[in-house]
């Protein structure tokens, strides 16, 4: 099981990744939602903002109103994060959950 630093750790990952790619997206999206990021088995949560194609202000904390709502245990978390999981196979399968509008998925995806 990882820790809740990895987790905090890899969401930050994620974060630099997207804003990598937002470059590139940022004339295609005009995509600005909340977020947030339950970890089941450390049952703890973060939050933070997307706005052109990047996180910011992730913060500790759940926001029971964000717009995208992923959860998924710590393990798979990182896992995702660090490309050893596909996001699809693992939300197809029910490791994750994705809570989220259709548009927003799809948007989301062409930042990944």
């Amino acid at each position: 099981m990882a820790t809740v630093e990895e987790c905090r750790a890899a969401l930050q990952r994620l974060a630099v990744r997207l804003g990598e790619n937002a470059a590139a997206a940022r004339e295609k999206l005009d995509f600005d939602r909340s977020l947030a990021c339950r970890v089941t088995d450390l049952d703890v949560a973060f939050h933070g903002q997307l706005q052109g194609g990047q996180i910011s202000g992730l913060t500790d904390g759940d926001d029971p109103r964000a717009k995208i709502k992923l959860t998924a245990t710590s393990d798979d978390l990182v896992a995702l994060v660090n490309g050893e999981l596909n996001v699809m196979q693992a939300w197809t399968s029910g490791r994750i959950k994705i809570d989220a509008g259709v548009f927003d998925l799809l948007k989301l995806r062409k930042l990944l």
